[in-house]
């Protein structure tokens, strides 16, 4: 642990930060894909079509969809546009395979976690 003394708009602070250590770093993004792991298998009923699931990392608008059912998609393949804070961001192929269903159309808005396609 390190002390310090910080001044902000002219109060005094005092402050102990705690060092971690680059290999504890590790833990909390093993932790993640476990509580990521669940919403998968609870969002793949919903769309039923294909073994691989695309969810929206995060809240947007559709602004384009590139694939369509049965077309076949390789590994970094644009398959959805997503618009999340006034930027454009590609939603890829996980890796290869068909599109099995297409859970989403231009102008639709979506939640994080949301499926938005499925691959076999």
């Amino acid at each position: 642990m390190k002390h310090f003394n910080i001044t902000v708009n002219g109060t005094p602070y005092d402050v102990t930060v705690e060092e971690v250590a680059t290999g504890a770093a590790p833990a909390p993004a093993a932790a993640a894909p476990k509580a990521a792991a669940p919403a998968p298998k609870a969002a793949a009923p919903k769309a039923a079509a294909g073994a691989v699931t695309v969810t929206a990392p995060m809240p947007g608008n559709i602004l384009d969809t590139k694939v369509a059912p049965g077309q076949k998609v390789t590994a970094g393949q644009t398959l959805v546009i997503l618009e999340a804070m006034k930027m454009e961001n590609e939603i890829v192929a996980p890796q290869d395979g068909t599109v099995a269903s297409l859970n989403c159309n231009k102008g639709d808005v979506v939640n994080s976690g949301d499926v938005l396609v499925t691959l076999n």
